[in-house]
């Protein structure tokens, strides 16, 4: 048996490919949209990928699934638990096996066994591997998708707080604390698989390793510690963080059924600084993918700034208007790359891109904005001259924020641009400075030039100003 793990930094995602290589044939568990990594892995080991598996209606990505059955005409296996809400849709023409708990099939000398493990999404499911091989008459793991990570369990107020379906939050904790009580049940030297590791939006704790065991979960998985009901449902929705935007997007794209990368536009590329200010003047998006101190000492106005590092596609999915043609600023360098992050939520209407150095250097009139130090930033309140938004999580500002600081999480800002106080320096600030530049570029686009980003945020506050202070 041959099996490869794949991890994709930008959105925490893990997906598998699973060989049976005394038959040639492989499944990918859980793919990512990107296909290119399976293929390459399946070329080197001579194995045809005949299968497509999935644990669950993805939130956060769009799967790979039929990017698979379009290259090489492989088989999805899919959920058929959960109600109509949650069935899979458009699947004519592509050939597909719905899935129920107790269901088997094999790939090869590798047997498959569905277990139903509702509570991060109805349909959830999970697969035990068994490889028959050798002399294996017993599972030697599981790929549990978003119900059991290490160090964590799926969040189940994804579909209430991202999609609107009032009361799934409460029925999804219920759920998940009967999945867990049957998680329990299995042997303790079984492998566990996950779909996610620290980073993901789709749990509040999960840890940075790739793999873990059942037994290992049992003794030290927070959420396994519980034996009634009432507290594991109170300790499970309390402190989730808040749902990118871009989760509903997803959760309907990967039911219904998303574009091919091959029928997506080909961006073109943009010499001019003049043709990237009238792309703005007519309403579409200019993404500028620099780093944050080179936006804030100049940029065109109009533009938002994420830079492109490993955060790049969960704020992304976050600031992005997906009813919008998208433009990009950036090292044409890192263009793949970004398209590839890009498309992997989802984000498909991208038309263009430019050179960033190159249309800086032809631009007039660039916008910026100051940065200050805490300490500074300290004195322009106490003279009454400025005010402090915070832009973290909320259970961050719960644990402790600036006095009389306003709260809007970054990701929220575009909509609640309105609660913004102009009348008084807006003093943009996060826990450390990456989230209050993206914030500031946001402000920046909408208008708002009266403010300063912190750096350093809150941790640095606390060191400046705070413990002075005391």
């Amino acid at each position: 048996m041959l099996l490869r793990y794949f991890y994709d930094e930008k959105l925490a995602h893990a997906s598998y490919v699973v060989g049976c290589q005394k038959t040639g044939e492989a499944v990918v568990v859980d793919p990512m949209r990107d296909i290119t990594a399976y293929e390459e892995l399946a070329k080197k080991e001579k194995l045809n990928i005949v299968g497509a598996l999935e644990t669950h209606i993805h939130a956060d990505f769009v799967s790979g699934s039929r990017e698979l059955n379009d290259r090489f005409g492989t088989k999805l296996y899919i959920s058929d638990e959960g109600d109509a809400d949650w069935k899979y849709q458009n699947l004519d023409g592509i050939s597909h096996q719905l899935l129920k708990d107790g269901d088997q099939f094999n790939i090869g000398n590798l047997v498959f066994e569905v277990m139903h493990t509702p509570g991060h999404t109805p349909e959830s499911i999970s697969f035990l591997l068994t490889d028959k091989g050798g002399s294996a008459d017993k599972p030697m793991g599981i790929f549990t998708g978003d119900f059991v990570f290490v160090g964590d369990v799926g969040r189940p107020d994804l579909l209430e707080k991202a999609a609107g379906i009032q009361g799934t939050s409460e029925s999804g904790a219920v759920a998940m604390f009967e999945s867990i009580e049957r998680f329990k049940a299995l042997p303790d030297y079984l492998q566990v698989w996950p779909a996610h590791g620290a980073g993901s939006a789709c749990g509040k704790s999960l840890g940075a390793v790739p793999s873990t065991t059942v037994g290992y979960e049992k003794a030290f998985n927070w959420a396994m510690q519980f034996d009634d009901e009432a507290s594991f449902k109170k300790a499970l929705l309390e402190g989730q963080p808040e749902p990118p935007y871009y989760f509903a997007v997803m959760k309907s794209v990967n039911k219904v059924g998303q574009k091919l990368i091959k029928d997506l536009p080909e961006p073109k590329e943009i010499t001019s600084a003049a043709d990237i200010e009238a792309l703005l003047a007519e309403g579409k998006q200019v993404l500028d993918m620099r780093p944050a101190d080179a936006y804030s000492k100049g940029h065109i106005q109009g533009t938002i700034n994420i830079p492109f590092n490993n955060s790049f596609t969960n704020w992304a999915g976050w600031v992005v208007d997906y009813d919008k043609p998208l433009y990009l600023l950036l090292d044409t360098n890192v263009l793949d790359e970004a398209l590839v992050a890009l498309r992997s939520v989802g984000i498909d209407e991208v038309y263009g891109f430019a050179e960033a150095e190159n249309v800086m250097a032809q631009a007039e009139n660039l916008a910026s904005y100051e940065n200050v130090s805490p300490s500074e930033a300290s004195e322009m309140v106490e003279k009454g001259e400025a005010y402090v938004l915070d832009v973290r999580n909320q259970t961050e500002f719960d644990e402790g924020h600036i006095d009389n600081a306003q709260h809007i999480m970054v990701g929220t800002l575009k909509n609640r641009i309105d609660e913004v106080d102009t009348d008084k320096t807006v003093i943009v600030q996060c826990q450390a400075g990456a989230r209050s530049a993206i914030a500031a570029s946001v402000l920046k686009a909408n208008g708002i030039d009266n403010l300063v980003n912190m750096t350093g945020g809150y941790s640095k506050w606390q060191q400046e100003v705070a413990s002075v202070k005391q």
